[in-house]
């Protein structure tokens, strides 16, 4: 059965126009600043897990399609999957695309678009996202709506096992798409609409046997648990597991950003900096370990999460070769870490921000109580729904620049607690954009200084991510319903195309057979790009 369909180029000028883009940018010349040779290759022809390869960095070393001729791109296949929105990565093994949504996962010929199985299940749960697969000896992971995990046979589609990891009733899902790491699979929880705890699991990928749980909101005697005022907090929990970790397999370290505390916006029954919601993980994959933690947010009290991916990359800093992560957060902030050790050396905002008060000697931003909710309103520099959010960055090695999709805008923000002082729910309160304007970033990542922008929604959200390729390219979307190819060194469009929505994924590129291809989730459709034959 053929599970595709042909977009005719000539079928209108208007949804697939090849002319290029050309405002929004401010052209500065950019240059690589990073070292030659990373210490964690890059992705090449499969792309085999949700950011391509370990460094969540989505820069691909295919060029068959570059600046010169990506004007040219027609589309090769699409893929409509008739139900809910795509906002995973798909992943290509052997020739073979796996794309989900949830309670769905689709293997098709990477090539063609043709079907090869369906996975459907029934379940009840949040079907808010699905990131998408792991892939591992002949077999696809993937999370369900009801906190299981599933193995299928990446062949047929099979079920060879399914795992309950949390309890679907007390809110528990998973939207996150599985990372394996040597011969484990990781694996969190998620979900915010209840008050409760989360946690990171390793699985036996043979048959879905718990290996170790890192609880993220710690029990009592634990470190960190002191960060709460009681262990009555600390039952209301958060911290859940958004976004796929990265992996250093040098280091033998995953990094896993973390949730929100709960309740939500309510920081009075919750006194402390609450770890470790809100925070970067630096965590052992053998025995499931903290080595080290930075907190991005501490007390948040405004769901700005930092579950946004970690890149991995290698620069000289001050003359010193370092092993670098860098994180653009949901709080507005952008982090540069040495993710051997944790430290802090580049702490700064990437859009106007009036929450903090500046940072800590360990560089993370101080809350200023002054901008706290109160029943009365506060008004705040920074939009309701965060600066940056899951949709994927992207790092290029040609330009050394790192790219995040950014809002700023104003928002104003009150609490509901009842007479007590308790939040009326499990919110506590709320917030709302005033102004909110959505832009591309591209950003020195050795002091977060801003090198161009790209107009990418007027008063409104993009939930677009990114990818960049040694063909000099830098690939997304916008709100105005335009997927893109730019050049990463100054924000020139290169290439568009509109059709009909707005991307809702993480675009990535394989190559098969000698042919490179592009792939965008838009809504609930998969759009494949390549050169003509």
């Amino acid at each position: 059965m053929m599970f595709s369909r042909t977009w005719k180029r000539s079928s209108s000028a208007v949804l697939f126009s090849l002319a290029c883009l050309t405002a929004g940018a401010q052209k500065k010349p950019a240059t690589a600043s990073v070292a030659a040779v990373q210490s964690l290759p890059s992705v090449g022809a499969d792309w085999s897990q949700y950011n391509g390869d370990n460094s969540g960095r989505r820069y691909s070393t295919l060029s068959q399609i570059n600046s010169t001729n990506v004007k040219n791109l027609t589309l090769a296949w699409t893929l409509p999957t008739k139900g809910l929105a795509v906002k995973g990565t798909p992943v290509v093994v052997d020739g073979v695309l796996y794309v989900t949504s949830p309670n769905h996962v689709w293997a098709v010929d990477a090539v063609t678009g043709l079907k090869l199985w369906n996975y459907e299940r029934k379940s009840p749960g949040n079907m808010i996202a699905n990131r998408g697969v792991a892939y591992l000896d002949g077999k696809v992971y993937f999370g369900t709506p009801d906190a299981h995990v599933i193995a299928l046979d990446a062949k047929t589609g099979k079920v060879v096992w399914d795992k309950e990891v949390g309890d679907v009733t007390f809110g528990y899902y998973i939207a996150v798409a599985p990372l394996v790491v040597k011969d484990k699979l990781i694996v969190g929880t998620s979900g915010d609409v209840s008050d409760v705890p989360h946690a990171l699991y390793a699985l036996d990928p043979a048959n879905g046997k718990q290996l170790w749980k890192l609880n993220t909101i710690p029990s009592a005697g634990e470190p960190g648990a002191d960060t709460w005022p009681s262990e009555e907090a600390r039952k209301h929990g958060g911290g859940p597991l958004w976004v796929t970790g990265t992996y250093d397999p040098e280091l033998n370290l995953m990094y896993w950003g973390t949730g929100n505390p709960h309740p939500v916006l309510a920081g009075n029954v919750r006194e402390g900096a609450n770890l470790y919601t809100c925070t970067i993980l630096a965590v052992d994959p053998d025995t499931g370990k903290i080595k080290w933690y930075f907190q991005p947010s501490p007390h948040d009290t405004r769901d700005w999460d930092a579950v946004e991916t970690n890149i991995l990359f290698d620069a000289t800093i001050n003359g010193k070769p370092r092993k670098l992560l860098s994180h653009a957060s949901r709080n507005g902030y952008y982090f540069l870490l040495d993710r051997v050790t944790g430290e802090s050396l580049v702490s700064t905002p990437f859009v106007p921000l009036n929450w903090a008060k500046g940072v800590n000697a360990k560089g993370e931003p101080i809350p200023d109580p002054a901008k706290e909710e109160t029943p009365g309103g506060v008004l705040i520099r920074g939009v309701a729904n965060g600066s940056a959010n899951w949709p994927p960055p992207a790092f290029s090695l040609q330009t050394g620049l790192f790219y995040v999709n950014a809002e700023e805008g104003w928002s104003y923000w009150y609490s509901a607690l009842d007479a007590s002082g308790k939040p009326e729910d499990h919110q506590g309160g709320s917030g709302i954009s005033l102004e909110e304007n959505s832009f591309l970033l591209a950003l020195d990542p050795k002091t977060g200084k801003e090198v161009w922008r790209r107009d990418t929604g007027r008063n409104t959200r993009n939930y677009s991510g990114l990818l960049t390729t040694a063909g000099h390219l830098l690939f997304g979307g916008d709100a105005y319903g335009n997927l893109y190819a730019l050049d990463p060194a100054t924000g020139k469009s290169l290439w568009h195309a509109r059709p009909g929505g707005n991307l809702t994924n993480g675009p990535m590129t394989f190559e098969r057979n000698g042919r490179q291809y592009v792939v965008f989730g838009v809504a609930d459709t998969l759009y494949t790009f390549a050169l003509p034959q």
